[in-house]
């Protein structure tokens, strides 16, 4: 038996160079005759497009040269795909949460600078990982799941309602966006720019998405990465698009101010959704924490993308879901709602991360970074120098740690407490029934600190005010959420709460208060104690609930400390006397 032999390649294809770029008029015609294109070649021919300008042809101008149907339009398109990919070699990490997953090698040479490698070191759920050991994921992993799922969304997308015309551009570029989110996270992300700028800059409006662009802007410039963008079809245009999906202001947002894609504005919900809060940052974090926490995830992103569609609700177009999805995104927020209590608020992960703030505020004027020119800036300064920003990881708390610097001792100290376990204690907790506003916590520190039998000082306590909600502080997201029906697919509506069941929670957000004890003798944190029961007392309906007590969830106890009689007594006449 003769073995089997290889189909001959035709005269007319063996004559085409395998660059597609360096086809002639005639190369392009003779290729997409034989891929049955006859109409669409002689059209092209007539035009004069070469290969190089073959994949450069935008929508406008191919209606412009005479490809006025869509189907023209998408044959073409997938023609273009198919002699992209020869020079596309795509790289492949083995995710412990999405499996097998394919990157671009745009993002591949991305991922490969120092300035995304830094996200190695940045714990993605900041100081959890001294509560959960199983928290010791960071924002690199996190950044490549985001990428995965946005490319994965938007193909969805696309081979649903071709209409849309999303071209492999727009995916490319949501992909980017989804790696390059988190580029702008400092130390123990967000409690960098939740606590530790905040303490230093009070009037400070800094923000890691903001932060983010920034260094995405000196990534691309640091490591001449325009050229390799414009290899990709990616020009000035779409960086801004990419930029615009990381960050955008709420006042342009209103306004529908988009310049990347403003005719694809359903394209800037799926990284990071403002309409209702649902998108693929959550969709992977969600799952990458409850897995790394041990924790229980009820939410199927997988699924609910499977559902997906764009249609017009209020005179805007925006992604859409079945019906009967409306539990499984109530499930979603739920489970943001749990990993809150249960991890990223917990008593001792915040406990931490106050510990963790005040060495770095103590450390700020002494702990340098190099920056552009060479020039030396502080932690605080670094967030506007992004070649110094580059080297502030979760490094610096061992940098304060094995460094002999006098100046970094009392920084030091409080690190050796974190790792020793001599923690701030908390003191008490209680759930506000009137809303509290973080800019008036010196106010209450004031109020609180009539109530002092041992001169406590403002700075020996922390005043810690918790915001739990599903992401849109006292709204519920599911009511700005677009919906069909398997026999109405073609029209949106909203589903309230009442209409998906009963058991739902009447509210969507709340409010804790906390107290914490920076000083470990028994006097104090007995009279911060009673300092804060006092206080809780003197509000209407307010519950004091002891630092070791979970609210809600375990029964109210006494505490022998706090509940001394006669201490109580000389407080409350001190107070009287007043």
């Amino acid at each position: 038996m003769s073995p089997p032999t290889k189909r001959a390649k035709t005269a007319s294809e063996s004559d085409l160079p395998y660059n597609y770029k360096e086809w002639t008029v005639d190369n392009v015609y003779t290729y997409l005759s034989k891929k049955g294109l006859k109409d669409e070649a002689e059209c092209l021919k007539t035009n004069k497009v070469d290969g190089k300008q073959l994949l450069g042809l935008t929508d406008k101008q191919f209606k412009e040269i005479g490809l006025v149907t869509t189907g023209q339009r998408l044959k073409l398109q997938e023609i273009c795909h198919e002699l992209q990919s020869r020079d596309i070699s795509y790289k492949i990490f083995n995710d412990p949460i999405h499996g097998h997953i394919e990157m671009h090698p745009l993002c591949i040479s991305i991922i490969d600078t120092v300035q995304f490698q830094r996200l190695r070191q940045i714990k993605q759920m900041g100081g959890c990982y001294y509560v959960y050991p199983g928290a010791s994921h960071n924002r690199f992993e996190h950044s490549l799941g985001v990428s995965y799922l946005a490319g994965k969304q938007a193909r969805i997308l696309k081979d649903r309602q071709p209409e849309l015309n999303i071209t492999a551009e727009d995916i490319l570029c949501v992909e980017i966006a989804g790696l390059c989110h988190d580029l702008g996270h400092g130390p123990f992300s967000h409690m960098f720019d939740a606590m530790f700028i905040p303490r230093v800059n009070p009037k400070s409006e800094w923000k890691h998405e903001r932060a983010s662009i920034k260094m995405f802007d000196h990534l691309v410039k640091e490591n001449n990465l325009v050229e390799k963008f414009e290899l990709h079809n990616l020009n000035e245009k779409d960086r801004i698009f990419i930029k615009e999906q990381i960050y955008m202001d709420k006042e342009k947002i209103k306004k529908k101010e988009y310049k990347g894609r403003p005719k694809k504005t359903f394209l800037y919900e799926i990284v990071a959704n403002k309409v209702n809060e649902i998108d693929v940052d959550k969709g992977d974090y969600f799952a990458r924490d409850c897995l790394m926490l041990g924790i229980k995830n009820s939410f199927d992103y997988s699924r609910f993308m499977k559902f997906t569609k764009v249609m017009k609700v209020n005179d805007q177009y925006q992604i859409c879901t079945r019906d009967k999805e409306v539990g499984n995104l109530y499930d979603m927020f739920h489970t943001r709602n749990n990993l809150h209590r249960r991890a990223c608020q917990h008593k001792v992960t915040k406990v931490i991360e106050v510990m963790i703030v005040d060495a770095l505020v103590k450390a700020n004027k002494y702990l340098l970074f190099k920056g552009i020119d060479g020039k030396d800036f502080t932690m605080s300064e670094a967030i506007e120098d992004m070649t110094a920003y580059t080297k502030m990881t979760d490094n610096v708390m061992y940098d304060i740690l094995n460094t002999s610097d006098e100046n970094l001792f009392p920084a030091r100290k409080i690190i050796r407490d974190i790792l020793t376990r001599n923690l701030y204690k908390c003191v008490g907790q209680t759930n506000p029934k009137e809303k509290m506003i973080k800019e008036s916590i010196p106010e209450y520190k004031k109020e609180l600190l009539k109530c002092n039998t041992n001169k406590l000082k403002p700075e020996n306590l922390e005043f810690h005010l918790i915001d739990y909600n599903y992401g849109m502080d006292s709204e519920d997201p599911i009511e700005s959420v677009g919906f069909y029906t398997k026999h109405n697919p073609d029209k949106a509506f909203k589903i309230r709460k009442h209409e998906v069941s009963g058991m739902l929670p009447e509210k969507v957000s709340e409010q804790q208060i906390r107290l914490y004890c920076k000083l470990y003798d028994k006097k104090s944190i007995s009279d911060a104690a009673t300092c804060f029961k006092l206080w809780c007392e003197g509000k209407e309906g307010w519950k004091y609930m002891e630092g070791n007590v979970e609210p809600d969830l375990t029964p109210y106890k006494t505490n022998p400390i706090v509940d001394r009689p006669e201490q109580v007594s000389t407080v409350k006449k001190r107070l009287m006397n007043e």
